[in-house]
């Protein structure tokens, strides 16, 4: 009980888990652009050792004071890695932004390269971050919960702009409509290759996640705070913009005994 009570406190209800104390530009967003600044407060950006210098290899979502949501293919054991919070402008010193160590990093014992499936991961940091204005958890989604097609739910990150492209500097936010089961496994669309694990969301043939985006988060507000409904896993080879080849996430949902019990345990 104690241990539950410093969690509580330590996320405090000064600002709790989806509610950014910056609220994020959404009205008129129909392509990619500029975040406002710290509006998605639980995106981090996962860093490896570059030869000695740190180099941004793929989003995360900040769910606990203490504890990232990631792909599981953005790990590799022979990598030495970093979360950096609190951040806009990856290229620029921004007051309030914090590089975190990693403890531990949690793989799902079922990820299967080849069929991309059980693609998520859990990043235990070393300390416990304190939220602020720029560093806040997002929820997680009810166990089960499917949103519906056409759902507006926010792709957000830092990878190319657009297929072969540069990387983004400045955090990136696109809207992603949510397509349902459905759809998205037509024969014309991702057919089998998409699980019930998954979600899909865009697939316009102008708006997706990007290389770099991977392991970020879904971003939803189905009710009266925004949750991490998926990890971004995957897109199609033909280019980040494929006609009905919508941007495939791990789907949060179907996750959250998992996620809860790795966290119990470690």
């Amino acid at each position: 009980m104690l241990q539950f009570m410093c969690l509580t406190l330590l996320l405090g209800y000064a600002y709790g888990c989806g509610k950014p104390y910056y609220a994020p530009n959404i009205a008129r967003v129909v392509g990619g652009e500029d975040a406002r600044p710290h509006s998605w407060p639980w995106q981090i950006s996962l860093q490896y050792d570059k030869n000695g210098v740190w180099a941004h290899t793929c989003g995360g979502t900040l769910i606990a004071t203490n504890w990232v949501l990631t792909a599981a293919h953005c790990i590799s054991n022979s990598r030495k890695y970093q979360v950096v919070l609190g951040k806009q402008n990856l290229k620029e010193e921004e007051p309030g932004s914090v590089a975190a160590g990693v403890e531990k990093i949690i793989v799902h014992e079922k990820w299967n390269p080849v069929l991309i499936i059980n693609d998520i991961a859990l990043i235990k940091l070393a300390e416990h971050v304190v939220p602020s204005e720029t560093i806040q958890p997002a929820c997680l989604p009810p166990a089960g919960e499917l949103l519906s097609q056409g759902f507006p739910c926010y792709v957000t990150g830092w990878g190319r702009l657009w297929t072969n492209g540069p990387i983004a500097d400045i955090l990136q936010q696109a809207l992603l409509p949510i397509v349902d089961h459905a759809t998205c496994t037509l024969p014309d669309w991702w057919g089998s290759t998409v699980k019930t694990t998954m979600v899909c969301a865009g697939g316009d043939g102008v708006v997706s996640g990007c290389n770099g985006d991977s392991g970020g988060p879904l971003n939803c507000h189905p009710g009266d705070a925004w949750e991490v409904s998926g990890i971004v896993s995957f897109g199609s080879g033909w280019g980040c913009n494929t006609l009905k080849k919508p941007t495939v996430f791990t789907r949060v949902s179907a996750y959250i005994e998992w996620i809860n019990e790795k966290m119990v345990q470690n």
